[in-house]
C-alpha cells in the first residue's frame, strides 16, 4: 500500500519515543494535528464493505454491519479533531440496482445505528443531518432518520450529514427546476442568477462546500456524490476497505490535507 495514502499509527510518538525536552510526555498525533489546520467540511465515500466481507468468505451485508462501527469511529475522531461538519454516503440512488436482500438490509442499518448511538450523539453535541431523496426510503428507514434529526435539532457540535437516497445528478437537475419555476413565477429575474443561487438550491445549501473528500477501497471516482459541492476540495484515496478504516487512517488524510496548497485558481 502506497506510503502516500498512509501514515504512521496513530498514537506512535512522532519524536521516535525520546520525549520533548521540557515536558514529560510527548504530544500525540491528534496533539499535533490540531496544530494545523483542520479541514472544516470532510465528504466521506465509504467503499468496500461487500469485498472486505468477500476475503473473509462472509456475506456482504456482514460488511455493511462492520461497516456502521466505522462509522461510529471516524464521527469520533473527527469531532475531537474539530471537524465542523462530516458527511457520509450512506447509499446512493444507484445502489437501488443491487440485490432486494442487500438493499433490504442497508435500508435497516439506519435505524439500527441511531437505535445504539443517537443517545451518546445527543450527549455529545453532534446534530444528524439527512440530505437525499426521502419518497422511496422505508417509513422505518426514514422515521428514525428523522427523530434523529429532530432530537438534535438544536446541537451546536459537529454536523453529521448522511447523504441518503442521494445522487448529484439528480440533485442538480432538480435545483434546476426550482429556479426555473421561481424565473417562470417572477419571483426571480434570470438575469439574478449566479452561483450563490444554484448552491442554495441544492440539497446541501445550508452546508458550505467539502474541504476533503477521503474515498476508501482504492476506487478513484466520485460516483455522482457532490459534484457540485466537490469543485474545489482536495482528494485523498486509499486502497483501505471501510470497515477497516481506522482514526489513523483518517488522521493521514488529514495530515496530507495539511501539507496541500489551496489556490483556488490563483497562484
Amino acid at each position: 500500500m502506497s506510503n502516500r495514502f498512509l501514515g504512521g499509527l496513530f498514537g506512535k510518538r512522532e519524536d521516535g519515543g525520546q520525549g520533548r525536552a521540557g515536558s514529560s510526555q510527548s504530544k500525540t498525533s491528534e496533539d499535533l494535528l490540531k496544530e494545523g489546520r483542520i479541514p472544516r467540511h470532510v465528504a466521506i465515500i465509504m467503499d468496500g464493505n461487500g469485498r472486505w466481507a468477500k476475503a473473509r468468505g462472509l456475506p456482504r451485508v456482514a460488511g455493511h454491519h462492520s461497516g456502521m462501527k466505522a462509522v461510529k469511529r471516524i464521527t469520533q475522531a473527527a469531532d475531537r479533531l474539530g471537524v465542523e461538519f462530516l458527511t457520509m454516503y450512506a447509499f446512493s440512488t444507484e445502489n437501488w440496482k443491487r440485490p432486494k436482500a442487500e438493499v433490504d438490509f442497508l435500508m435497516k442499518l439506519p435505524q439500527e445505528f441511531l437505535s445504539i448511538e443517537l443517545e451518546d450523539l445527543i450527549r455529545n453535541n453532534v446534530q444528524v443531518k439527512m440530505m437525499g431523496v426521502r419518497d422511496l426510503l422505508p417509513d422505518f428507514t426514514l422515521d428514525a432518520i428523522e427523530e434523529a434529526v429532530r432530537r438534535t435539532a438544536n446541537n451546536t457540535g459537529l454536523v453529521l450529514n448522511f447523504a441518503l437516497n442521494y445522487g448529484s445528478r439528480m440533485e442538480i437537475v432538480e435545483a434546476a427546476k426550482t429556479i426555473a419555476k421561481r424565473a417562470a413565477s417572477g419571483e426571480l429575474s434570470p438575469d439574478d442568477i449566479d452561483e450563490q443561487t444554484f448552491q442554495q438550491s441544492l440539497l446541501s445549501g445550508d452546508l458550505p462546500d467539502p474541504d476533503l473528500l477521503i474515498r476508501t477501497s482504492g476506487e478513484l471516482r466520485l460516483s455522482n456524490f457532490m459534484l457540485w459541492q466537490l469543485a474545489y476540495s482536495e482528494f485523498w484515496f486509499t486502497d483501505v476497505y471501510w470497515p477497516e478504516f481506522s482514526e489513523a487512517h483518517f488522521h493521514d488524510a488529514i495530515r496530507e490535507y495539511q501539507r496541500r496548497a489551496r489556490r483556488y485558481g490563483g497562484i
